[in-house]
């Protein structure tokens, strides 16, 4: 059962509150580049021997001519892709995130980034979601790897069907991209019709006050977001408004709607399932501090590894749930009006 209703003060039209599903972020993926690839026969594929784990399987059926199995070989898998993007192939390139990008960022940072070609890099089984896998595999600093390289995007889908728009928008943007994708099953709130475009942050719950000026606005990327919209609406029960915001481009990020709701409501809190540093929160955080700084509190793993277990009980432990969200807004509320 959905821990939301339809009595939360979310913009009409944009969420599927009702009719909660569980789908991992990857199957959005699979769709995505099976609809990309319809689209433009400049599409390739190129996986790192996990072709059914990261969803190419889909892809590979539909266009076997156009899929390449690289075999265990990250560093090569990034070369390669760089090579056919040089003339002219739109490459997706795909691993787990701890491999790609984590074992071969140097490559994708001299070959895809610096030359500005438009490699396409996916990070399946991100976050601390991948659960029995352990920390070896619980990549959750590849935001802040790719975000600090030139000319790299950054999206973090928070549902399925967001990750299916976002795979074709990256396709064709003509640009180094970085998509961060889950393994684990997670909430699919948003529908088709919700608005998405990349580098533009979304608002999915507004301010109950006539004002529009909610007491605190939260700000997430990826699948924390649907525990920041049940912890807003557990908060409007004792008289604290939050707005919520998907942002789920972190490169480039939306700075126009974040310092406009920054202005509103005086006071952050972000949310999101990699280290506190260097991810949204440190980008919005970057942001505040040269336009409109206020108190900012930051959901995320606290500087520590992640360990096996089941992928929501370690979001809980970690201090990623929605009591953990709770907290942090009171925190921050009021430090806001201290």
């Amino acid at each position: 059962m959905s821990m939301l209703n339809k009595g939360a003060k979310l913009i009409d039209n944009l969420l599927d509150v009702k009719n909660i599903q569980m789908v991992p972020t990857r199957d959005g993926f699979g769709k995505g580049l099976v609809e990309a690839g319809e689209k433009d026969q400049r599409v390739v594929a190129l996986c790192a021997d996990l072709s059914e784990s990261t969803r190419f399987h889909w892809f590979a059926q539909k266009f076997p001519e156009r899929f390449i199995q690289m075999g265990v070989a990250e560093q090569n898998l990034a070369t390669v892709a760089s090579g056919m993007a040089n003339y002219g192939k739109i490459p997706f390139i795909g691993s787990y995130a701890a491999f790609s990008p984590g074992r071969n960022n140097e490559q994708i940072r001299t070959t895809i980034s610096l030359n500005n070609i438009p490699v396409k890099v996916i990070g399946c089984h991100a976050g601390v979601s991948v659960g029995p896998d352990g920390a070896t595999h619980q990549q959750i600093e590849d935001i802040a790897l790719m975000r600090v390289q030139p000319n790299m995007t950054v999206v973090v889908p928070c549902d399925a069907v967001e990750a299916q728009k976002a795979t074709v928008a990256i396709a064709f943007n003509n640009k180094p991209s970085y998509l961060r994708l889950g393994r684990e099953k997670s909430w699919v709130f948003t529908t088709p019709d919700t608005p998405f475009e990349v580098g533009k942050a979304e608002i999915l719950r507004v301010s109950s006050a006539s004002s529009g000026q909610a007491d605190v606005v939260i700000i997430g990327c990826g699948i924390l977001l649907y525990n920041a919209l049940a912890a807003a609406e557990e908060l409007a029960k004792e008289q604290i408004d939050c707005m919520v915001i998907n942002s789920h481009t972190v490169k480039p990020l939306d700075e126009k709607t974040i310092i406009e709701v920054a202005k509103k409501c005086g006071a952050v809190v972000s949310v999101e399932e990699h280290q506190v540093n260097g991810g949204l929160g440190s980008a919005i955080a970057e942001c505040l501090a040269k336009n409109h700084p206020v108190p900012q509190e930051f959901i995320g793993v606290q500087d520590r590894f992640g360990e096996s277990g089941d992928p929501f009980e370690l979001i809980e432990v970690l201090g990623m749930g929605v009591g953990s969200i709770k907290e942090a807004v009171k925190k921050v509320f009021k430090r806001k009006n201290k």
